[in-house]
């Protein structure tokens, strides 16, 4: 009876670890997910983008992967993480070690255009402050940028 249950657990816990490889995702699918956002915001204007980034079950929402619409002032405009977020202004968000990374992001938005911004924030799913890349993708013509970010 005892191998049985070990042999249960075991299988139980390779079954979860695959689920949770399965889930993950991957720094490429975050900017992908971020560059794709930013063309359909170029493609179909601000509003309509809003409006889909905000879905979550549109197509800006994969998995634990979703996309963010900021401009340059720090205004959310779109947040298919948290529906909560759109309308607050981060400009001057500080993660706990007390970066600035929306400052940040936008400046990296601003002066190249795209890249990663490393930050810490809180981890929704395990409730702990862990590291988060972002991948920040400005709108072309535009003073905003779309975000995707995956925690490390």
């Amino acid at each position: 009876m005892r191998k049985v249950l070990k042999g249960i657990l075991l299988v139980t816990c390779m079954v979860f670890g695959m689920t949770l490889m399965a889930q993950a995702s991957t720094l490429e699918e975050a900017k992908a997910l971020a560059e794709k956002g930013a063309a359909y915001v170029k493609a179909n204007g601000k509003d309509k983008a809003i409006a889909e980034f905000n879905k979550p079950d549109g197509e800006f929402v994969k998995g634990d992967l979703y996309v963010f619409l900021q401009d340059f002032s720090g205004l959310m405009l779109a947040n298919g993480g948290n529906p909560k977020l759109p309308g607050q202004n981060h400009l001057e968000l500080k993660d706990p070690t007390g970066k600035l990374f929306v400052k940040e992001m936008i400046e990296l938005a601003k002066s190249k255009g795209s890249g990663w911004v490393e930050y810490s924030w809180t981890n929704p799913s395990v409730k702990k402050v862990q590291p988060k890349k972002t991948w920040v993708q400005r709108v072309e013509g535009m003073d905003m940028y779309v975000g995707c970010g995956i925690f490390q």
